[in-house]
């Protein structure tokens, strides 16, 4: 288990991305979840020091906070643990800022629950023998979420790293690059987020 002055080391050499609400951070072996755990927290004290005030916009933006962090763990005991560990973290600041509406706490659930999966990072497959496939969450201008599910393996290649190819920690597509975008495999009927265990592909 890394020790918590190591772990807050670590997030600090990536501080402005730890304080971005929407970026997103994966974390390829993360056992119980320490370091997304921390990132977690710098990320909804982010949120309460912009939204605190507004109970809606917290419960937002959190939920927001809370589905940009992936996380991949070889044995699913510890990956249970890194889902508990984050529900909890998100719920006790919730409890304190957000307007608490009906399902809330279930789109928060289902994300980590999809967010956080059991599998092996070099081989980039599940125990079942399929391809890890993450969801992504992202936000849309009428404050609706749209997902759309990419296979690590597609998102991982070097090609799609270069000029900020990458969708987790180097932000997403830009245009004006001209990097390459994976394509989904699967893509979503945009939905409320309070709602996105209900989520439809189309």
């Amino acid at each position: 288990m890394t020790a918590e002055r190591e772990v807050k080391a670590m997030c600090d050499l990536v501080k402005n991305e730890s304080e971005r609400i929407d970026s997103r951070i994966l974390e390829p072996a993360c056992g119980e979840g320490p370091f997304l755990q921390e990132m977690l927290k710098r990320k909804l004290e982010t949120v309460r020091l912009k939204y605190s005030t507004s109970p809606h916009d917290f419960e937002f933006y959190s939920i927001i906070a809370l589905s940009s962090l992936y996380g991949v763990e070889l044995l699913e005991d510890n990956a249970q643990i890194c889902r508990d560990k984050l529900f909890n973290i998100w719920k006790q600041a919730y409890d304190k800022f957000g307007e608490h509406r009906e399902g809330v706490e279930k789109a928060a659930r289902y994300m980590v629950e999809t967010n956080i999966l059991c599998g092996d990072a070099l081989t980039l497959k599940q125990h079942n023998g399929d391809p890890i496939v993450f969801a992504e969450w992202s936000l849309l201008p009428n404050g609706m979420l749209l997902r759309k599910d990419f296979e690590l393996s597609v998102m991982l290649e070097p090609a799609n790293l270069e000029n900020k190819g990458s969708r987790f920690m180097a932000g997403d597509y830009d245009s004006k690059t001209t990097s390459f975008e994976p394509n989904p495999i699967a893509l979503y009927k945009p939905i409320e987020y309070w709602r996105a265990y209900e989520c439809q592909k189309r």
